[in-house]
């Protein structure tokens, strides 16, 4: 039994986010296209003392018991009836309530290091079910896939071969959006103007052109109301010719396509002078970082 792994937990932008019905358990019905991109956070994870330990550098994530990661070990100690501890480090590179999936991206990360370190120590049907209980994008993040449709809450994945890899500039205004107030302000606009129906998309963009064809945020129209740095860094994405210039999630990241690893540094660099904000030249993955011995 290996006894320490490291592995990146790489960030998401949704290429398209529609916010559908209420749900009788009050949860939303979603239908997201779910994109990993080289920004990640990092994690060694070992099987160490007898309960579990976080050290976190880097972004301020809060309080400890509050972490993904944190719970995601606790939660894989119960269903596995693991004996040993586990000691997790974690470095933060994923701004937090930015829409760009950190903390759940931890979270499979941790269960996918334990996985490995435990040989597997419970099934495949528990381990998703531990990532469902988490939260909504944590069974992305787990399915092994850089590109996924979901539905539901977030969890009915329908995984698709990757696009080719794009460049990618994102936009870190310094706001932190909280999703409570961003479903009340969707729900306001819809209310104010009518619900517009959306047919369910039939199937997973084969590439940038046809993913161009459908992004959308419901999201967006309230997040750049309420907040208007966001307003400010989707204008100045589209200002500057980006491709699918758009906010991620709930937000507040923005992020567009360009044609070069080049150009993405220079507009991230041009913008990042311009607003004092952390802009990132990035781009999307074409598969999942995998687990690797620390």
């Amino acid at each position: 039994m290996r006894q320490a792994v490291s592995v990146r937990a790489p960030a998401k932008v949704n290429l398209l986010l529609r916010v559908l019905e209420r749900r009788a358990d009050g949860f939303h019905e979603l239908e997201t296209l779910f994109q990993t991109i080289d920004l990640a956070d990092e994690l060694t994870v070992e099987l160490a003392g007898d309960s579990v330990a976080l050290e976190v550098t880097g972004a301020d994530t809060g309080p400890v018991g509050d972490n993904l990661a944190f719970r995601a070990a606790q939660a894989y100690r119960h269903v596995a009836d693991l004996k040993p501890g586990v000691r997790i480090r974690l470095a933060k590179n994923i701004p937090a309530g930015a829409g760009l999936g950190g903390g759940s991206s931890d979270a499979a990360a941790t269960l996918r290091a334990l996985d490995h370190l435990t040989g597997g120590a419970v099934s495949t049907e528990a381990l998703h079910a531990i990532a469902a209980g988490l939260g909504s994008d944590v069974p992305f993040f787990l399915c092994g896939s850089a590109l996924a449709l979901a539905r539901g809450r977030g969890d009915e994945l329908i995984t698709a071969p990757s696009l080719p890899s794009a460049a990618v500039v994102l936009v870190c205004p310094p706001v932190h959006v909280a999703t409570g107030p961003v479903y009340a302000a969707l729900a306001e606009r819809r209310a104010l103007g009518g619900r517009q129906a959306h047919a369910q998309l039939e199937r997973v963009p084969s590439d940038w052109d046809a993913v161009e064809d459908i992004a959308a945020n419901d999201f967006e129209p309230g997040v750049a109301d309420a907040h208007p740095e966001v307003r400010r860094a989707l204008g100045a994405l589209r200002d500057a010719g980006l491709r699918l210039a758009m906010l991620s999630g709930s937000g507040g990241a923005c992020f567009g396509l360009v044609s070069s690893a080049s150009e993405a540094s220079l507009t991230a660099q041009r913008l990042s002078d311009e607003f004092g904000w952390r802009v990132v030249a990035t781009r999307t993955l074409e598969e999942v970082p995998a687990v690797e011995t620390a």
